[in-house]
């Protein structure tokens, strides 16, 4: 059960759950109940989408309502009849079909944490006093899951400090990434689409409008980049309308001191990315909480070098000195965790940033370090036997 599914993906959550469904369907009947118009049936893995009635509700007084739409569609989830040994959900969107499906029909419930709303104030911009249903509900599924999955051993702390989970139930199983899909290509088509000269270096930024992916520290910083250093900004669906002016207002500013950056405000279809990743000088990570930090693989698998913020999960991800650099942050302590010195961060990211662009033999080894490193740890195979195998755990024996 999640909120996200292709073609409505925005968050690696659902590119998560795309490629661990594909996966497990080598192995197991998988059928997947998710947010959308989807009806796709194969022999073994069979997408029913659930019409989510969300209309842009920026404007209305009640934010709340999208978390409300999130309960219709899970009460959906387990209304139509499940014949399964195992629900697992993803997201707080999803949960409350999990909850229900545990409840009812007496199977397993597995919860993979892919963030913790208790470290997302942020959200109650998006979702108004919706945020504190949210959190209810993460919360209700967590501790009543039968196996919590974490992206992070990062994260498998944060959840062991905010709920109540037996130590036990809790397992690390990192995000993977297609490493024959996710590699480096030479075709030029969504580059000219943009007007990027690939003939120079840039450095890429990817992901949500969003406080928790930290584009304004990036923004911030540009203007401490060597000249003639372009940033491109792969940045669509705001979390609410406040971060939407301050990212537009941001961008402005640049554009008007220094000029230099191209800005993507749409999802780009995979095969686009995986262009820009592999075209990049240098792809930046500015992120102020990150379990996990799947764009981290992608940039790593298209063979390209990362400059991120050293918080969460990235500090898996990315191997400071020999895949790219992790950029140290300090940070308050309680959520929302921006930096205590927002401008020295903001520097220092720019610092490293220029140390790679100034030196391509350096970006080129490091580039080959991180397509070897996620070849050898991140492949979906690895962890989709890690999942079963926690399936199969759960199931009695003749299950």
């Amino acid at each position: 059960m999640t909120r996200e599914y292709p073609p409505e993906v925005y968050g690696g959550a659902g590119v998560h759950v795309d490629y661990l469904a594909r996966e497990l369907a080598k192995r197991i009947p998988v059928e997947v109940r998710t947010f959308g118009a989807q009806d796709i049936r194969t022999r073994d893995l069979v997408v029913q989408g659930f019409r989510f009635a969300q209309t842009d509700r920026q404007d209305a007084p009640e934010k709340f309502l999208l978390a409300l739409q999130a309960l219709r569609i899970c009460v959906g989830f387990a209304a139509r009849p499940i014949d399964a040994d195992v629900v697992h959900c993803h997201t707080w969107y999803a949960h409350f079909g999990g909850i229900l499906a545990k409840i009812l029909y007496g199977i397993p419930l597995v919860v993979t944490a892919h963030s913790l709303e208790p470290l997302r104030p942020w959200k109650r911009e998006q979702l108004g006093r919706g945020a504190d249903l949210s959190a209810w509900i993460e919360q209700t599924a967590l501790e009543m899951a039968d196996a919590v999955v974490a992206v992070s051993q990062e994260m498998k702390a944060d959840i062991l400090r905010h709920f109540r989970v037996v130590p036990d139930k809790v397992h690390v199983i990192w995000n993977g990434i297609d490493i024959e899909e996710y590699r480096r290509v030479g075709t030029r088509g969504c580059l000219e689409r943009f007007g990027i000269d690939s003939h120079r270096p840039y450095v890429l930024f990817v992901g949500r409008i969003s406080r928790q992916k930290g584009i304004l520290h990036l923004l911030n910083a540009i203007p401490h980049l060597d000249p003639g250093i372009r940033v491109v900004l792969c940045a669509s669906t705001p979390d609410a309308p406040d971060i939407a002016k301050e990212v537009a207002e941001a961008v402005g500013r640049v554009q008007a001191t220094r000029g230099q950056v191209v800005w993507i405000r749409e999802m780009v279809e995979r095969a686009a990315a995986i262009e820009l990743y592999s075209h990049a000088a240098v792809f930046c990570c500015p992120s102020i909480y990150e379990p996990f930090g799947i764009i981290n693989l992608e940039a790593m698998a298209c063979q390209t070098p990362v400059v991120a913020s050293a918080v969460g999960g990235i500090k898996e991800v990315v191997v400071h000195g020999e895949t790219g650099y992790l950029v140290p942050m300090q940070q308050q302590a309680e959520p929302p965790f921006e930096p205590v010195d927002p401008a020295g961060f903001s520097r220092a990211l720019a610092d490293h940033l220029n140390r790679l662009l100034r030196d391509a033999p350096l970006r080129q080894a490091m580039g080959a370090k991180g397509r070897q490193r996620v070849e050898a740890v991140f492949s979906w195979s690895a962890i989709a036997h890690q999942v079963l195998d926690l399936y199969r755990s759960l199931v009695p024996r003749g299950g």
